[in-house]
């Protein structure tokens, strides 16, 4: 799911792995409500939307919020900032991203507000961390130099970068 100026190059790059879908209005509370209202009209029962700023969760993290969802209607993953970097749920709920608030550090506590007033039973992942700022960066960067295996293209470019930066400091 993306916005539909980057639908065509995206499909490009992906090629026909991957379904690359175009969101129904502008943002990311819009783009939320767009993923569940599109997969869930296909008699999808279990939809999670995760973030593209951690590009290090654990496959096992997305196994594991199936799980919880297989239990709950909403399924969570907080953040350490006070957001969340991957949402699921069982059917769309058109209030569920209402009030928008993302990127803010209350969006954890918005989002939990309304799946409390739509009466949605809620589970959550253990918390983790997304790239926001450039402290999140260097952290990335320090875990992905002792295991690069967790997100390879990424610690690939991290790699490039340093070596470009050497090479100007030259």
């Amino acid at each position: 799911m993306c916005p539909e100026s980057d639908q065509d190059e995206l499909t490009a790059l992906l090629g026909s792995t991957v379904q690359v879908v175009s969101q129904k209005g502008e943002g990311l509370a819009a783009g939320l409500a767009s993923v569940f209202r599109h997969f869930t009209a296909f008699g999808r029962q279990h939809v999670i939307a995760f973030n593209s700023d951690s590009p290090h969760l654990p496959p096992s993290v997305l196994e594991r919020a199936f799980e919880i969802l297989a239990a709950n209607d909403v399924v969570v993953g907080p953040t350490h900032d006070g957001g969340y970097y991957l949402v699921g749920a069982k059917a769309a709920h058109p209030a569920l991203f209402e009030s928008d608030g993302m990127g803010t550090g209350s969006a954890l506590d918005r989002l939990l507000t309304r799946t409390k007033a739509l009466e949605l039973s809620t589970g959550f992942t253990e918390p983790f961390y997304d790239i926001d700022v450039a402290n999140d960066l260097i952290l990335l960067a320090r875990e992905l130099r002792l295991s690069p295996a967790k997100a390879p293209k990424t610690a690939g470019w991290f790699s490039e970068w340093q070596e470009a930066v050497a090479q100007l400091r030259d």
